[in-house]
């Protein structure tokens, strides 16, 4: 089932941003991004100039949905961790609230370890971003200069 497109404001994309830009530091990390479920780059930090982030972030959500077929076989809601180990790059990928996928590119000068402890922590602070956006997108006027602005007030201003 393919997942609607999401919806970002600038003040959510900021946030998401500053959260991935501080992993890279908190976690010692090569590359921090976020992609959406369906495969599509959502914030990126780190070195990214040599990598092809939109594959990535493709073959990203094609994972999660793979291992998330695998985790039905096994009667599991789903697989929300996974780590890759390489012999030069090592692959941290985290399912937040069942929405995006935070992946973690790191290599020698890291550990699973304290990349595991600020994924844990980036993971609360976006759930808390994304639950809050998504009531935004629930009531996009709530904030809007437009708000009191009615259907019939935009009939009677092209009448005149």
């Amino acid at each position: 089932m393919v997942n609607p497109q999401m919806v970002m404001y600038e003040e959510e994309f900021n946030q998401i941003q500053g959260v991935v830009d501080r992993l890279v530091k908190d976690a010692n990390a090569k590359v921090v991004f976020i992609v959406d479920k369906n495969g599509q780059l959502i914030a990126a930090s780190g070195d990214v100039d040599n990598l092809d982030t939109t594959s990535l972030a493709s073959l990203t959500a094609g994972n999660i949905a793979a291992t998330g077929g695998m985790a039905k076989l096994l009667k599991e809601n789903e697989f929300a961790t996974q780590f890759h180990e390489g012999e030069k790059a090592n692959i941290h990928i985290q399912l937040v609230g069942n929405r995006v996928i935070l992946v973690v590119i790191f290599d020698s000068k890291s550990s699973l370890g304290l990349v595991r402890l600020r994924v844990r922590r980036a993971s609360e602070e976006l759930n808390h971003i994304f639950e809050a956006l998504l009531k935004k997108v629930a009531d996009p006027g709530a904030d809007s200069p437009f708000a009191e602005i009615t259907d019939e007030d935009i009939d009677n201003l092209f009448n005149d």
